[in-house]
């Protein structure tokens, strides 16, 4: 990867432009093992010789399954190695996710990852989702008493609205967010333009969606000598400098095909062309 695809996380952690998502190296519905452990260490092993150095996971994932994970391929890590986790969603069952914004859970939860992915501060922690039923200001002030204690690096947030990003930025520096986006789902779009303007990081999730079929994908796949997932990904790429996708999977064939998408350089008038279709 080039120089100019990387970005700094909080102004002080600078990763490459394309990161990995861990929810997909669990098992079924996001819960349990992978279908083969050996399998999932491999993929994350191969990302860091790929050049991934942002990997995106969550205590929900498994739950604990897949940071255990990362810890266990991966550890010792790499000096430029960032790792992100999450905390405020716990797992009733497979597929299934509730929020809990409890103080005593985000304290329990960033205490657990810390055990897990055997770190003694989180580079980069988010707050998952919101809970209905706890005030904003308590969950978000917890994480804030955590990194004073030094146990969080920088505070990021999932799955906010532009009112309640600014009631968590009334509280703390907030250096990322992490919202569903891509060329068909744009709901965050104008969020994707705010991170842009005050250079937060924008982290969508689900970066690949909605491909099957539509026909300016697929000739501008066709252009290239490229799948319609990695236009799409360049695509989220050549958006905004704010972008940091994160494309998961539990392959390495996948993660290898995905990890290409950084070298592929749509033209401005490909670019339009994909936003307008999309």
């Amino acid at each position: 990867m080039s120089e100019q695809s990387t970005i700094d996380v909080g102004g002080d952690l600078t990763v490459h432009r394309l990161g990995f998502g861990a929810m997909r190296i669990t098992g079924d519905g996001i819960w349990g093992d992978p279908p083969n452990r050996d399998e999932a260490k491999r993929v994350l092993r191969r990302a860091v010789e790929l050049g991934v150095n942002f990997i995106d996971t969550a205590d929900s994932y498994g739950p604990d399954v897949s940071e255990e994970l990362i810890a266990e391929a991966l550890h010792p890590y790499p000096e430029d190695l960032v790792i992100a986790t999450k905390g405020g969603l716990v797992r009733p069952g497979p597929g299934a996710w509730e929020a809990d914004g409890r103080p005593e859970h985000l304290r329990a939860a960033l205490e657990g990852s810390l055990r897990k992915l055997r770190l003694d501060a989180i580079p980069l922690y988010q707050f998952h989702r919101p809970d209905p039923k706890v005030p904003l200001e308590d969950s978000i002030g917890t994480l804030v008493e955590l990194k004073d204690q030094g146990k969080i690096r920088h505070i990021g947030v999932s799955n906010f609205t532009e009112d309640q990003l600014r009631a968590a930025q009334r509280l703390t520096p907030v250096v990322s967010l992490q919202n569903r986006y891509n060329l068909g789902d744009r709901v965050s779009e104008s969020l994707v333009d705010l991170c842009e303007q005050e250079q937060l990081v924008f982290l969508p999730w689900a970066p690949i969606q909605d491909l099957n079929g539509n026909p300016t994908v697929e000739a501008v796949a066709r252009r290239h000598g490229a799948t319609p997932r990695q236009i799409v990904l360049a695509w989220l790429l050549a958006r905004s400098p704010a972008i940091l996708p994160i494309p998961g999977t539990g392959t390495v064939a996948h993660l290898e095909a995905n990890q290409a998408a950084a070298r592929i350089e749509l033209s401005p008038e490909e670019v339009a062309e994909l936003t307008k279709a999309g």
